[in-house]
């Protein structure tokens, strides 16, 4: 089976986008399907990697974005599809690549879009008010474009719901669990890190407006005024950094840039005792999930989808939600410093959170295949039903 994925956003440090498709290009191969991704570059390229077959396409470089990167034509991906002869078509970009699914149907060739963020959060986040017949309008439109319509939470998927779209699909993501356990934890690397606080929070993600990361500093004012000796460290890169990097001269926080290797990243979340995420629209958050596979509690906020996996109803959750204030975050953050003191077994109650989740409704998607060893993911459900 030839299998082809076109992405905009993807690049060296683009995070959940690239690792998705690098391990769905892996979960592919291993089953003997063929695999190309194509993705915006500086000049047309192609190269062979473990994930697949990667092909580069001329791009626009989005200004104020940290680097985000759109395919300058589109009719250069036509082309290559025309060329490569794809048995299916997966698209992540429900925005300049839409189009892709029309012109796929009427060959012959069924296309899925992931719908990797919600619309109404981004209008909602930059905008400051809803436009809610345009959202509509436009999700209507995609839909009505593409074999399915995939989404990885409720969250996700619930705009798509809001209009009764009928080829809605929610997969959950699946995480890493061999790169990503409690197991990671160091004890040297915790200390340097913590340059003599006593807790040591942990903020990975996209230094990004949307994403909201002064939060993280924000809560952390709140917690070193009530006498908690804190210190925070941010892993990720992003359009804000330089100016919280400005805003943080005078408080205990750390800033990492990009942690290119899996395992140095592995071990700086087991080695937190809270890891936050304050996105106000993230759609899953592979960080959130990365965190609880290495035994770390999340914070979050109650608007993300990331409260979809804390178990927060149960009598073990493996972390917080808060009310997009900073007061709300810094009390979200010292009710899970409870709950570690609390429960010894925490750590293990993440992991096995995390492990969970990938395969939480295989009774609902039919011939779901999920792992339980190394890799549990449902994406392997769309081999099934898109062919």
């Amino acid at each position: 089976m030839r299998i082809l994925h076109i992405a905009n956003f993807y690049g060296d440090k683009s995070g959940g986008i690239r690792t998705t498709i690098h391990n769905l290009g892996h979960s592919y191969i291993q089953r003997g399907h063929e695999f190309t991704f194509i993705v915006p570059g500086s000049g047309f390229y192609c190269e062979e990697t473990p994930t697949g077959r990667m092909i580069h396409l001329p791009s626009i470089l989005i200004p104020f974005s940290g680097g985000y990167r759109i395919i300058r034509r589109n009719r250069d991906v036509k082309n290559l599809i025309t060329t490569l002869k794809p048995d299916a078509i997966e698209i992540s970009d429900r925005f300049t690549l839409s189009g892709i699914g029309t012109w796929a149907r009427k060959r012959g060739i069924p296309t899925v879009v992931f719908s990797h963020e919600t619309l109404s959060g981004l209008v909602k986040t930059h905008l400051k008010f809803s436009l809610t017949r345009v959202v509509n309008w436009h999700n209507s439109r995609l839909a009505s474009r593409f074999k399915y319509v995939i989404a990885t939470t409720q969250f996700a998927a619930s705009e798509f719901k809001n209009i009764d779209t009928p080829n809605l699909v929610t997969v959950p993501l699946g995480v890493d669990l061999a790169n990503f356990h409690p197991n990671n934890r160091d004890e040297s690397l915790r200390a340097a890190l913590l340059k003599g606080a006593d807790i040591l929070l942990v903020h990975c993600g996209r230094l990004s407006p949307e994403k909201k990361p002064e939060r993280s500093m924000q809560a952390l004012e709140l917690l070193l005024k009530q006498g908690i000796n804190a210190r925070l460290v941010y892993v990720g890169i992003g359009p804000l950094q330089k100016k919280m990097m400005q805003a943080s001269k005078n408080l205990p926080v750390t800033f990492l840039g990009y942690v290119a290797g899996r395992q140095k990243l592995a071990a700086i979340l087991s080695s937190a005792d809270i890891s936050l995420a304050p996105g106000p629209i993230e759609t899953f958050c592979l960080a959130a999930m990365e965190s609880l596979a290495s035994g770390t509690p999340v914070v979050a906020s109650n608007t993300s989808a990331v409260g979809e996996f804390l178990l927060l109803d149960s009598e073990q959750p493996v972390g917080a939600i808060f009310d997009n204030t900073a007061l709300g975050y810094a009390e979200a953050i010292k009710e899970v410093l409870r709950m570690r003191s609390r429960n010894q077994n925490l750590a293990h109650h993440c992991h096995q959170q995390a492990l969970n989740t990938g395969c939480e409704r295989r009774n609902v998607i039919a011939n779901s295949l999920c792992s339980t060893g190394r890799q549990r993911s449902s994406w392997n459900w769309r081999l099934r039903q898109v062919w």
